[in-house]
């Protein structure tokens, strides 16, 4: 019965959290859990920049590749690159910022 009661009030805190957590012992004495939150670090500016780069260099040497099969001409492939590589790139940056707020699914 004492158990029952703890565990609970052990998953009301846990919906009340909500969060991940993780149990780390259980003092035999009272049978209660003791809980340890886990928390997943946000991430940084610095990693969004690094993974737009280079996002960007692989989907620039795609259009760039597609654009010359496409078009045959090696300046105009490169010059839609360059126009795809810097708008896309500063749209990705804030689609990646806009999704590390989101809760869902981490």
């Amino acid at each position: 019965m004492i158990i029952d009661t703890v565990l609970n009030r052990i998953e009301k805190e846990e919906k009340v959290l909500n969060k991940d957590v993780k149990v780390i012992s259980i003092d035999s004495a009272s049978e209660e859990k003791i809980l340890k939150t886990k928390e997943e670090p946000k991430e940084r500016v610095k990693r969004s920049i690094a993974k737009t780069i280079s996002w960007r260099i692989v989907g620039t040497l795609d259009t760039v590749l597609i654009s010359w099969l496409i078009t045959g001409t090696l300046a105009l492939a490169f010059s839609i690159g360059l126009v795809e590589l810097v708008t896309k790139m500063v749209l990705y940056f804030f689609h990646e910022r806009a999704w590390n707020n989101i809760k869902w699914g981490k």
